[in-house]
């Protein structure tokens, strides 16, 4: 019996041999054929590279990348709009019920009154800042008053309190996409890559600012804010505020969930925009309290204003118009401030101005009388 084991085994490892030498004879031979056409391809580069420095070929070459362009960042759209409401259909385990939030009326000594929730621009992907925010982010928390917490970490542009790269359904798309932007010897690969992860956030800011589909977005965001301060042990009972500071786009994403945050955690909110880029289409009859931190050399938040018409004074009907007329926008001019950059607010030069301004408008905020909200 043994010497018939030790045959089969033999055996078995002969065949196993037998099929490792055919596996290299193809991938040798697939190598050749790779090599081959790599050759033909080489020369028919170099012949055709001087017909391609022509003006028509570069022209075409433009309208072919301008058209992959349009079509990437049409399917990025599709996945920014409709991932909203696969989640709000209940495909990804449904929306939490609002009802179970801060259900249990803890009590505790030495609790925060206040709550300051940064939301991040659009060059946000993940939970975690950039150095600069997190520096940034440390200078706030440092400034503000002991009996403040500040909330940080929040992925505004994604729905589930994750980064993209671990979304539901798309987390293998967006890994693998972060992977060529960081990786990839091709600069223009590189840069494709980034606009993708920009113009995901730039749709969801173009989302939230749409007054039909904007409240379903605001709604989910909101939520998953309301959920996130619950899990550090928020209680309405016992707060005072709630403060959104929203840096460039994440200003737009405050004011559009401000009134719905309101509403789900029973206490006042306030927003304050940094650099903000803003619609003002958002609903804001119960908000009191709005302020702006500007940048003298700020074209981006400039150019936001007039991209978005209902903040101008041609149309007085708009949201942001009517609240205007009944409420005081505090205006917070930093001199020679940029949108980013080494001039941006969160540079060493102006991020001291930045959150000196914060720290002002939380002061004067809270001497204002309080808005009377639900129960």
């Amino acid at each position: 019996m043994t010497g018939s084991a030790s045959t089969e085994t033999v055996a078995a490892v002969q065949h196993q041999r037998r099929r490792l030498r055919h596996v290299r004879r193809w991938l040798v031979v697939a190598l050749v054929c790779v090599a081959m056409l790599g050759l033909l391809g080489l020369t028919a580069v170099r012949r055709d590279a001087a017909s391609l420095l022509q003006p028509e070929s570069l022209l075409e070459l433009l309208t072919w990348f301008g058209s992959v362009l349009v079509v990437v960042v049409a399917l990025v759209g599709v996945y920014s709009v409709m991932v909203d409401f696969v989640f709000w259909e209940g495909w990804m385990h449904g929306l939490p019920d609002p009802r179970q939030l801060f259900a249990s009326e803890r009590e505790g000594s030495g609790q925060h009154r206040h709550y300051v929730v940064y939301l991040d621009g659009i060059h946000q992907s993940e939970e975690s800042h950039p150095p600069r925010v997190s520096e940034f982010l440390d200078c706030l928390q440092e400034s503000i008053t002991d009996d403040t917490m500040l909330v940080k970490g929040i992925e505004a542009y994604t729905i589930t309190n994750v980064g993209l790269r671990t979304t539901t359904f798309a987390g293998w798309f967006w890994q693998r996409l972060f992977a060529l932007q960081e990786h990839h010897p091709n600069d223009l690969v590189r840069f494709i890559c980034a606009f993708c992860v920009q113009a995901n956030n730039v749709i969801k800011v173009g989302i939230s600012s749409d007054r039909r589909y904007g409240p379903v977005m605001n709604y989910e965001l909101a939520l998953k804010i309301a959920r996130r301060l619950d899990s550090i042990g928020f209680m309405p009972h016992q707060a005072s505020r709630i403060v959104l500071v929203g840096y460039s786009g994440g200003g737009e994403m405050a004011i559009g969930i401000a009134e719905i945050l309101q509403q789900l955690c029973r206490v006042r909110v306030q927003v304050i925009t940094v650099c903000g880029v803003f619609s003002g289409n958002g609903a804001l009859e119960s908000i009191n309290d709005v302020a702006m931190v500007l940048g003298s050399r700020d074209p981006v938040a400039a150019l936001g204003r007039i991209a978005y018409p209902g903040r101008l004074p041609l149309l007085p009907l708009s949201n942001w118009n009517c609240w205007q007329r009944h409420h005081s926008l505090q205006r917070y001019m930093i001199e020679g401030m940029s949108h980013n950059g080494s001039s941006g607010p969160f540079s060493t030069a102006f991020r001291s101005s930045v959150v000196e301004a914060i720290c002002k408008e939380l002061e004067l905020s809270a001497l204002r009388p309080p808005l009377r909200i639900p129960r």
